[in-house]
């Protein structure tokens, strides 16, 4: 049995949850920052970090009231220490370590992919959710922002890199790709919305050569799209493109192309070690074509969150630390914050 605070700072959302024995989520308020950071096209890291510090206070104490909790509830304080932007994970450090010490709480410092694998614990409704009870092995393909993962679980907290990607993380490159059709941040749902009236087959972006069975590469792919753009005219001042590009054709290739090789990695893997289900995690894991094309070829079930566990949000944080709180880990109050920090070599 637990009941643990989670704080989340890891990109631009201020999170604080408070999860019951891993599975059950009392409360889970998110603060984003979206809108912000729209207009820079990008996360914009000094400012993400200012807006920790104004937020982070009341978003604790939202979660703490909405779980109906008080403090001789919680049996410890969970956050993430890495990986993230240093800027912001010292600002969930620093109050977690504080109200851990000021409340005489256990003090659990949490790896952020651990907390994307973990939302699958959680018991929440939702079309493509996992069961209560999942079987060992599984696969997890982590897909955001900043990573691009495959990861064996052989056993709870036990963890296995197959492959990463060797440049670009997939929504890293629909980022860079949304900002190169002016299509706004971030740029995974923009182009996602607008690929729904282009043809998937219209431009080849094929897929990269590179070394390692499960390594991904999107660095390339984002590369061909710029020069297919420019081959319709220079770009202008200000980022702009020429009116001719079938800007909805480009997008639907582009993501077609990128779906392709995340899914063709993540079943050969699975085959290969005899996962018993795929389960996808982190933002560009709420694509409707990954969703749709994964399940339809995998040779296993394949499930993902909803879309609020998608994202960065600590419940997932607070999912993990129970695991870990069984085990008995506890930080040291010389827990920092480690911006690199891997799951598994």
């Amino acid at each position: 049995m637990s009941k643990i605070l989670a704080i989340e700072t890891s990109c631009d959302e201020t999170a604080a949850a408070v999860i019951q024995d891993g599975r059950q989520i009392l409360s889970n308020v998110v603060a984003t920052q979206i809108e912000m950071h729209a207009k820079y096209g990008g996360v914009f890291p000094e400012m993400a970090s200012r807006m920790h510090v104004e937020t982070i206070v009341p978003v604790v104490r939202e979660a703490i009231e909405k779980a109906r909790s008080n403090w001789n509830d919680l049996d410890a304080i969970a956050v993430t220490y890495g990986p993230g932007l240093p800027g912001s994970l010292l600002v969930g450090v620093n109050m977690a370590k504080g109200l851990a010490l000021g409340r005489g709480l256990p003090l659990m410092g949490i790896n952020h992919l651990e907390g994307h694998i973990y939302s699958h614990w959680l018991r929440v409704q939702g079309d493509g959710t996992a069961p209560d009870e999942l079987t060992f092995p599984l696969l997890f393909l982590i897909v955001s922002g900043g990573h691009t993962e495959l990861i064996l679980m052989r056993d709870h907290l036990t963890y296995e890199k197959l492959g990463a990607t060797a440049d670009d993380a997939s929504g890293e490159a629909f980022d860079k790709v949304a900002r190169l059709l002016q299509l706004g941040y971030p740029g995974g749902p923009q182009i996602e919305k607008i690929a729904v009236e282009g043809n998937p087959h219209a431009f080849k972006f094929a897929r990269p050569k590179i070394d390692g069975e499960f390594a991904f590469s999107f660095s390339g792919i984002k590369t061909a799209v710029l020069r297919t753009v420019q081959g319709y005219g220079p770009i202008g001042p200000g980022g702009s493109i020429a009116a001719g590009v079938p800007i909805n054709d480009v997008a639907a290739s582009f993501q077609h192309s990128v779906v392709d090789q995340l899914v063709s990695k993540t079943i050969a893997a699975a085959e290969k070690y005899g996962a018993t289900a795929i389960l996808l995690s982190g933002g560009v894991s709420a694509n409707k074509l990954l969703r749709y094309v994964m399940k339809s070829k995998a040779p296993v079930p394949v499930y993902w969150p909803p879309l609020w566990l998608c994202t960065d949000n600590a419940a997932m944080i607070g999912a993990a630390a129970h695991w870990r709180f069984l085990a008995g880990q506890r930080a040291t109050w010389d827990l920092d914050i480690e911006p690199n920090l891997k799951l598994a070599e």
